[in-house]
């Protein structure tokens, strides 16, 4: 409060020292019941001291904008309007409109006049704790223009909650209630317009880009809002240049070559954008064409209708142009209002006086060069005369100068506050000045709604009237720039709205430009970064197996499903992985299932022959038909087994065949172990072991056993763990339909307990390998169990480190082994000796062949004593019967003999007797 005290003193101080009169600091001016202020930058800078100022002294204002003074004409003409129909009847509205010179201080001299007290004689500012009763000059204000003054402006306003609309204010801070509470504006916020600004840089693919600010509030807020805008649309500032807010500042071309030289270097740049003042980028673009800088210039509300600098001469030579600008309404009744601008009264209407006067200047100057000429000749010190002349008012002239969106937000700034007074002036009588205070206006003001040409319009909660923008785009038409409509922006939606084919057409044009720090990543790659280097600059690295981009410049690749999809290196999409299995018609699948079909046309081949020879020693010495049938059937369930390892799995083919195999191998298996145990015990001649091989020798007791306990192993293991069809995903690119054994551990009983009965069959026949060569079983037997024993050894391993579609092979492959194994050492052998020894398939040469056997066996010659003698006395108990007397020394050696062929004899007969007994009367 006590800095607010100082101020005002020390601008009462200004105003009486440099005005001679009220009226020498006020622009425009007309009276009425409710006064309107105005701000409004019509000169672009005071006059420069030669010096640092040593009194508080305002300067004279020099460099006219016409763009300004035809805002404060907008301004004038939309009271008019008000006054002249009948929202506010019996009301007149009167303003005051001062010119802020683009200057702090100036507008703070103008704002303490606003808050002067009305109908006192002189201007003074009374200080009070409460200003609930405190009657100013005006009611409201409308301006400024630039929000670094709208600021300071703004903070001594809300003193007294005097309602300032703002018509161009754009700063995202002005929507602070809390430090804001009395200003409101008819434009958005730079928030939606930075906002807009990176959505378009972002749909056209630029990524790298500059930025130029000024310093002060509205430029340090713009770049901040736009820096954390840019960065959600993944946009990178490349360099940050800031100039001198005020063209007074005789840095600012020191500032500005500097800036042009960054840009030079950042040859990568192509995409600038641009919060500056008009008279910033006028001299910045002059420059820029000097050095022949083409770049695409994004520009902000403040400047990117401004037909001063897009009238520069070569104006084209500096590249692209595409700016924001506030939506625009209808304009046209103020179109008309500049037509008959030569009849509007000049006397309170000095910046009408000055224009008049430097149009008169510069009437020698071409269209083009006209805007220039009357800048340059106010730079000058013209008189500022109020005499009558006539001077001849050009209308084209100014309205190519005009702004239309500015002259909207104008108008919108004048109807809301009309509409207030009106809702307010119900109950009052507002023909009187003390009708009611400007805090009770700004309270009606943020709660109404107005119209304005059938649009209906309010204030949201920050004090905004978001009406959304429109996108500009410079272009070249018949030799001059022409400033065309390229977009509109929606702000609720987000989206940018192209109106025809053509305005595309040009936004894909725009796109052909690049400004990016790398090379574009192609879908199938990812960007690589590293911690010194911007987001925005980087390598392009391969996506790597099983993972994608499916679009360009992504940060990272995204991963497939690895349990239904796969990508291949660098790839832009992910692929279904390919279910694959052992199938039929796989070459390798077809070379195993005819070997299976081979060895069940064996199968049937062997059991026709040893069904056309059953009455034979060879096959009767085989445990019968009935044995070698089981066998047979047991050896074709096997090979038929493989069939359910080809094709789609199924739980039920998954069940089948393991529990086929097993049953059907153990029963051979244990069909083989009696007939190894058979063997053994009838070429056995130690008694003790004949005994207990007679019995052991249990054969249909043993198979049953042997073959019901693998029965009842499958059966748990088909209750509690059966094996079903899993998918196997772990290869990268295909599925692989498996059977999931369900128990590793009852599988592995399983087998465990067929090599346990191979084995025990395997000791049996190690046993009588040394029996009469030609049928010998036991010795193939022992072979076969060798082969078995061999193939499954082998295939553990290979089993546990085997995966895909090809393990169900490596079983097949086992069992053919085994099975081959097995059936090629039990039949071909006698298959042989049928076909082509049937010589030595004969009851005489069997027994000849016992006879030779145990004749030369070691076992006879280890028979017992007591085995010896009883056959010597039975010898001699058969010669005493037949009155044999063999000589005494003779008798003894005959005997012996006679008693080896007995025992010879009778052996052979024991191990013949070992066929089955319903054979041995037909051999």
């Amino acid at each position: 409060m006590a800095l607010l005290i100082i101020l005002i003193t020390c601008f009462v101080i200004i105003l009486s020292q440099t005005c001679q009169t009220p009226d020498d600091f006020v622009a425009a001016t007309s009276p009425g019941h409710i006064m309107i202020g105005g701000l409004f930058a019509i000169h672009e800078k005071m006059l420069p001291s030669e010096e640092y100022p040593r009194r508080p002294e305002i300067r004279k204002c020099v460099g006219f904008e016409i763009s300004i003074f035809l805002q404060t004409l907008a301004m004038i003409h939309s009271i008019e309007m008000i006054n002249n129909s009948t929202l506010l009847s019996g009301v007149k509205l009167g303003y005051e409109i001062y010119d802020t010179c683009t200057e702090v201080t100036v507008a703070m001299a103008a704002t303490l006049r606003f808050l002067s007290k009305l109908n006192f004689s002189g201007e003074f500012v009374e200080f009070k704790c409460n200003y609930s009763r405190y009657m100013p000059r005006v009611k409201a204000v409308i301006g400024a223009g630039y929000s670094e003054i709208t600021m300071a402006v703004s903070r001594m306003l809300s003193l007294q909650l005097m309602p300032q609309v703002s018509y161009e204010s754009t700063a995202e801070i002005l929507s602070d209630k809390i430090r804001f509470p009395s200003f409101l504006r008819t434009v958005p916020s730079d928030f939606y317009q930075t906002k807009a600004m990176a959505h378009l840089i972002q749909k056209s693919g630029w990524n790298w880009i500059g930025t130029i600010t000024t310093d002060d509030d509205y430029g340090r807020l713009a770049l901040n809002t736009f820096a954390i805008q840019a960065a959600a649309n993944n946009v990178c500032i490349a360099f940050k240049e800031i100039f001198p807010a005020f063209f007074s500042d005789n840095t600012i071309e020191v500032r500005i070559n500097q800036t042009l030289e960054k840009i030079i270097a950042e040859a990568q740049v192509n995409v600038i954008v641009v919060f500056l003042r008009q008279f910033h980028v006028f001299n910045l673009f002059n420059k820029a064409i000097e050095r022949n800088i083409n770049k695409v210039w994004i520009a902000s509300d403040n400047w990117s209708t401004s037909i001063k600098i897009a009238t520069i001469p070569n104006v084209k030579k500096i590249g692209k142009v595409v700016g924001f600008t506030f939506k625009r309404g209808n304009v046209s009744s103020f179109h008309s209002f500049l037509q008959n601008l030569h009849l509007l009264p000049r006397h309170n209407n000095k910046p009408l006086n000055e224009y008049a006067m430097l149009l008169s200047a510069c009437a020698h100057a071409n269209d083009s060069d006209l805007s220039q000429c009357i800048f340059n000749h106010s730079l000058g010190t013209l008189a500022n005369t109020t005499a009558e002349r006539n001077f001849s008012l050009r209308n084209d002239f100014l309205w190519d100068y005009t702004e239309p969106g500015a002259v909207h937000s104008i108008q919108l700034a004048v109807s809301a506050l009309a509409y207030a007074i009106r809702d307010l002036c119900q109950t009052r009588d507002c023909q009187d000045a003390n009708a009611f205070q400007p805090w009770e206006l700004l309270d009606v003001l943020k709660n109404m709604t107005f119209t304005d040409e059938n649009n209906s319009f309010h204030f949201d909660a920050n004090g905004d009237l978001n009406i959304g923008y429109d996108v500009l785009l410079w272009k070249e038409i018949n030799g001059h720039m022409t400033i065309t409509m390229l977009a509109e922006y929606d702000l609720q939606n987000d989206v940018f709205i192209f109106t025809d084919q053509g305005t595309k057409n040009e936004f894909r044009n725009l796109k052909k430009i690049e400004s990016k720090c790398s090379k574009e990543c192609s879908p199938g790659q990812m960007k690589k970064t590293t911690k010194s280097q911007h987001t925005c600059c980087y390598e392009c690295v391969n996506c790597p197996e099983n993972h994608y981009t499916n679009q360009t410049d992504m940060d990272r690749c995204l991963l497939c499903n690895n349990e239904t999809h796969w990508a291949p290196v660098r790839s832009t999409t992910c692929y279904e992985k390919e279910v694959e299995f052992l199938s039929w018609d796989d070459s390798l699948a077809i070379l195993l299932l005819g070997l299976s079909l081979l060895g069940i046309l064996f199968v049937l081949a062997i059991g026709i022959i040893f069904t056309r020879n059953l009455n034979t020693p060879i096959v009767k010495s085989s445990g019968g038909l009935t044995v070698c049938y089981v066998i047979l059937l047991c050896h074709f369930l096997n090979f038929a087994s493989t069939g359910f390892f080809v094709g789609e799995p199924q739980n039920f083919t998954c069940q089948t065949r393991q529990t086929l195999f097993g049953v059907s191998f153990t029963l051979c298996i244990s069909c083989i172990l009696m007939k190894s145990l058979k063997i053994l015990l009838a070429f056995s001649f130690d008694p003790k072991l004949q005994n207990f091989l007679k019995c052991l020798y249990k054969p249909v007791p043993i198979i049953l056993t042997c073959t019901g306990v693998q029965v009842v192993i499958c059966t748990l293991w088909l209750i509690y763990a059966a094996p079903v069809v899993e998918e196997n995903v772990s290869l990268p690119r295909v599925i692989i339909l498996e059977c999931e054994e369900g128990s590793i551990l009852a599988f592995g009983t399983m087998l465990g307990y067929i090599a346990i009965l191979a084995f025990t069959c395997f000791i049996f026949a190690f046993k009588g390998r040394k029996l009469p060569e030609n049928y010998n079983e036991a010795k193939f037997i022992t072979f076969g169990m060798l082969i078995y024993f061999i193939a499954w050894i082998t295939f553990i391993p290979v089993y546990a480190n085997t995966f895909g579609k090809y393990l169900p092979a490596v079983e097949i492959i086992v069992i053919l082994i085994s099975n081959y194994g097995i059936l090629c050492c039990t039949f071909f052998p006698k298959c042989y000796v049928i076909l082509w020894k049937q010589e030595t398939n004969t009851k005489s040469a069997f027994l000849q062949m016992i006879y030779s056997y145990s004749s030369h066996s070691a076992g006879v010659l280890a028979m017992s004593q007591a085995s010896l003698d009883s056959a010597t006395s039975s010898i001699m108990r058969v010669n005493s019967s037949t009155g044999g007397k063999p000589a005494a020394s003779q008798k003894s050696k005959d005997l012996q003999t006679q008693a080896f062929e007995h025992m010879h004899r009778e052996n052979s007969l024991r191990i013949y007797k070992t066929l089955p007994r319903k054979r041995i009367s037909s051999i």
